[in-house]
């Protein structure tokens, strides 16, 4: 009996110290799980608060981005008004740089018979050359024709007057020359690499030292501490079929903002003619008409036109137009006119401003079938179409 009691005080012992260690374990759960629901609630609270800060910035972003649109189109508005009145001011500029600038020079033809060259025609007394067929000069540009960048800053683009190829000179020197079917196919090319190439016995220098007139190619050449040259190139049958030196006593450049072309070729209907500097120390640019087949040299003229400032030229009907600029390129004139024949006076010298584009000319050719301007405006190649009227006679 005794032992059944202290079996039934041990149980009841066990029961009573197990139910206490239980309700401590489940008084701790309890206050765990009421300090994780005010946590979650905690939590709940914060994403509610930042959701709802989400919410506020995406509307504040949506008004600054909806007013920023507006604004946008309010910029794109002005701009728009913007470059209309600055072609309105160009217009009202051009008219009055027309109206107000001082007329370009036309100075009388000076025969430059000083100067040493080996074959000088003889005979020629007078010093005005007789030249009937082509009595035009430029009253204005018309418009002008601007082909995406295609190469170099500088460079050159010439047509064929007897065809419709082109050819590109790319950069200041070389010997290789891209020939293209049409001004279509060459505006439709991926730059100069397409085409057919054409390598030249020698190289050309200068970015105005070629020109094409029926299928023959006239174009510079210089190498290093020799002579300048005139070489005449048929494109037919590819050979050299003339060559003829440069009357120059340096090397001196013969457009101050052109330091590469130490000669000029230019071609027209009348012929082949030669711009240069006779040397360093000369002010002005030299002219000279040489004969297309042997590359005589027929006559020689000291233009009186300003080397300084000049960045190219061209040449019609016998009458040089040279185009001046600045050293920050800005809109290219013709400043200085001078004709072979005295046919154009001081005050009858057209002053033209080429629509200002890219940069500045490289090189400018004359086209005499299409009585268009090619030239070379940072790598672009440009098209002017020119409105010509007849010389005073």
């Amino acid at each position: 009996m005794r032992g059944l009691l202290v079996v039934l005080v041990s149980t009841a012992w066990t029961l009573s110290a197990a139910q206490h260690y239980y309700q401590g374990l489940m008084e701790y759960l309890e206050n765990r799980l009421l300090t994780m629901e005010d946590r979650m609630q905690l939590y709940q609270q914060q994403w509610v608060s930042f959701h709802m800060d989400l919410q506020n910035f995406r509307r504040r972003a949506s008004e600054r981005v909806d007013r920023l649109k507006n604004q946008h189109l309010d910029l794109v508005k002005d701009l728009e008004r913007a470059a209309v009145r600055l072609e309105w001011l160009e217009r009202d500029l051009e008219d009055l740089e027309v109206r107000a600038a001082p007329q370009p020079c036309a100075t009388p033809p000076t025969r430059s018979w000083n100067r040493s060259v080996d074959n000088i025609s003889g005979g020629q007394d007078s010093t005005e050359a007789e030249f009937q067929d082509c009595l035009e000069i430029i009253s204005a540009i018309r418009s002008v024709k601007v082909l995406g960048r295609v190469g170099g800053a500088k460079g050159l683009w010439t047509k064929d007057p007897s065809s419709s190829r082109v050819y590109i000179f790319n950069g200041t020197s070389g010997d290789t020359v891209r020939q293209f079917d049409s001004v279509r196919d060459f505006s439709r090319s991926a730059g100069v690499s397409g085409g057919r190439l054409i390598r030249l016995p020698s190289g050309w220098t200068g970015a105005g030292g070629a020109v094409l007139t029926t299928a023959n190619l006239y174009y510079v050449h210089q190498e290093a501490e020799t002579d300048i040259q005139v070489v005449r190139y048929d494109l037919v049958g590819g050979v050299v079929t003339d060559t003829a030196l440069i009357p120059v006593e340096s090397h001196a450049p013969v457009y101050a903002l052109n330091p590469e072309t130490v000669a000029d070729v230019a071609a027209d209907a009348e012929g082949v003619w030669l711009l240069y500097a006779a040397g360093a120390g000369e002010p002005s640019i030299q002219l000279a008409k040489m004969a297309r087949q042997t590359l005589d040299v027929e006559q020689l003229w000291d233009t009186g036109c300003p080397r300084d400032n000049a960045e190219a030229a061209f040449v019609i009907c016998g009458t040089v137009y040279v185009v001046y600029n600045t050293r920050l390129a800005s809109r290219p004139r013709v400043q200085c006119v001078f004709d072979v024949n005295q046919a154009v006076a001081a005050e009858e010298a057209p002053l033209l401003y080429f629509p200002r584009r890219y940069g500045a000319h490289a090189s400018l050719r004359y086209n005499p079938a299409e009585r268009q301007l090619y030239g070379w405006d940072d790598g672009r190649p440009l098209v002017y179409r020119l409105r010509l009227r007849r010389k005073p006679l």
